[in-house]
C-alpha cells in the first residue's frame, strides 16, 4: 500500500544508503576518546537515562579514559537514521531495525548488548474480533514497516492467514491511540506504553501479542562495528555501566524502587505503570543470560525469520536478490546470509567480560 509514511521511509533507506556507500570506503583506524550513543523512549532503553542521569556512565567511562554521551532522540526511526548517517557511534535499535536501516545501507554495526525481547509488550487489539481470523477482510491500522508490522505478519500466519486476506493502513504512532476512540478504527497493532492505553479501551480485546512469539523483537544496543575494534574501550565503558543500572533495577530494594520509579515518570508513566511494562519484558538482567540467548538456536530462528520480513518488504534495499544480501554474524563465528557482505554482528566479548567479572 502506497502512502506517504511508506514512499518516506524508502526515500530514507535510499539516501542512508548512498551515503553508507561512501562510509564503507577503507579507512584508517581511528582511535578517538569521545563517543556518543542515541537512545528513545521505551521500557527497555529507558535503562541508559538511568545510567546518565546517575553518573554511573560516567564513572565507567572516566574508568577508560574516554567520554560518552548518552543523547536522546524524539524519534525513534530517526535515530537510527542519524546514527547510519555518521551522527552517532552507537544507538539502541530493535534486530529488525538494525537489519534494515544501518545493515542494509552498508554501514557494518555490532550488536554490543542483547538487552531484552518483547514478551508482551507487542500486541494486537481489536474493538470487535474474537479471533485473529476474524480479522480476514478487515483493516488494520499501524506503523507500517515496524515491529508492529512483523508481529501482525506472524500473528495471521498463525492461523494461516496472509497480509493479502486483510488490508493494512500506516499510521502514525503518535496519532495511534486518538485514531482507536473514533469509529473507524477497529484494529490496531503497536507496543507500549500505547498497548497499554488501548488494551485499557472499554470492550478491547488483544488477540495477540509479542509473548507468543519469544525472542522475535530483541533489543539491543549498536555501535559501529570499526569504531568498537579501534576503540574497545567504549565496549567495555558501556556493557559495565549497563549491567551496573541492571544490578539496581532489578533489586527489590529503595534504591531499586527508586530508579524504576524515576524511569516510570520519565517515560510518562508511573512505578505501577513501568514495572508493567516491565513485566511484558524478558529482560536479560544477567550478562550470562544475554550470552546464552544470543548463542541460543531460538535467536537464530528468530534473526532468520526476521531477515525474511524484511527481505519480503524491500527494506533490504533494491540490489538485495535474496533474504541473504546482508550476512549476519554470529558470536561463534557463523553467518547467516553473505559471507561476503557481513554488516550485522552479535558480539558477546564484552557480556562474557561482565559475566566474569573482569571489565
Amino acid at each position: 500500500m502506497k502512502n506517504s509514511k511508506l514512499v518516506t521511509r524508502i526515500g530514507t533507506l535510499l539516501s542512508a544508503g548512498l551515503l553508507a556507500g561512501s562510509l564503507a570506503a577503507p579507512a584508517m583506524a581511528e582511535e578517538k576518546v569521545s563517543f556518543s550513543l542515541a537512545w528513545t523512549i521505551y521500557v527497555g532503553w529507558m535503562p541508559w537515562q538511568y545510567a546518565e542521569d546517575s553518573g554511573i556512565m560516567k564513572k565507567w567511562a572516566d574508568k577508560y579514559d574516554i567520554e560518552v554521551d548518552i543523547v536522546q532522540v524524539n524519534d525513534y526511526i530517526e535515530s537510527i537514521n542519524q546514527y547510519t548517517a555518521g551522527q552517532f557511534d552507537g544507538v539502541v535499535a530493535t534486530s529488525m531495525d538494525g537489519l534494515s536501516i544501518p545493515a542494509a545501507s552498508g554501514v557494518d554495526s555490532t550488536a554490543l548488548i542483547v538487552g531484552d525481547y518483547s514478551d508482551g509488550n507487542d500486541g494486537l487489539v481489536s474493538k470487535d474480533a474474537a479471533s485473529i481470523k476474524d480479522l480476514e477482510g478487515e483493516t488494520v491500522h499501524l506503523v507500517e514497516l515496524s515491529v508492529s508490522h512483523y508481529l501482525l505478519v506472524r500473528a495471521l500466519d498463525s492461523v494461516g492467514l496472509e497480509e493479502r486476506d486483510i488490508n493494512v493502513v500506516n499510521i502514525s504512532d503518535a496519532d495511534l491511540v486518538s485514531a482507536f476512540q473514533t469509529d473507524d478504527v477497529r484494529h490496531v497493532a503497536t507496543w507500549n506504553p500505547l498497548l497499554s492505553e488501548i488494551e485499557s479501551f472499554p470492550g478491547a480485546t488483544k488477540l495477540f501479542d509479542s509473548s507468543q512469539i519469544p525472542g522475535h523483537i530483541k533489543d539491543l544496543a549498536l555501535v559501529k562495528t570499526e569504531t568498537l575494534q579501534d576503540n574497545p574501550a567504549l565496549g567495555k565503558a558501556l556493557v559495565g555501566a549497563w549491567y551496573e543500572v541492571m544490578d539496581i533495577l532489578k533489586s527489590d530494594t529503595e534504591e531499586g524502587r527508586k530508579a524504576r520509579a524515576q524511569l516510570g515518570q520519565a517515560s510518562g508513566t508511573d512505578l505501577a505503570g513501568y514495572e508493567a511494562q516491565l513485566a511484558a519484558t524478558h529482560m536479560f538482567w544477567e550478562p550470562a543470560d544475554a550470552v546464552t540467548f544470543i548463542n541460543s538456536k531460538q535467536a537464530r530462528e528468530a534473526m532468520d525469520s526476521v531477515r525474511q520480513f524484511s527481505f519480503d518488504k524491500g527494506l533490504l534495499g533494491q540490489g538485495a536478490q535474496s533474504p541473504d544480501f546482508v550476512g549476519i554474524e554470529f558470536p561463534d563465528g557463523g553467518v547467516m546470509g553473505d559471507k561476503g557482505n557481513i554488516k550485522f554482528r552479535f558480539n558477546d566479548s564484552f557480556m562474557k567480560m561482565a559475566a566474569d567479572g573482569s571489565l
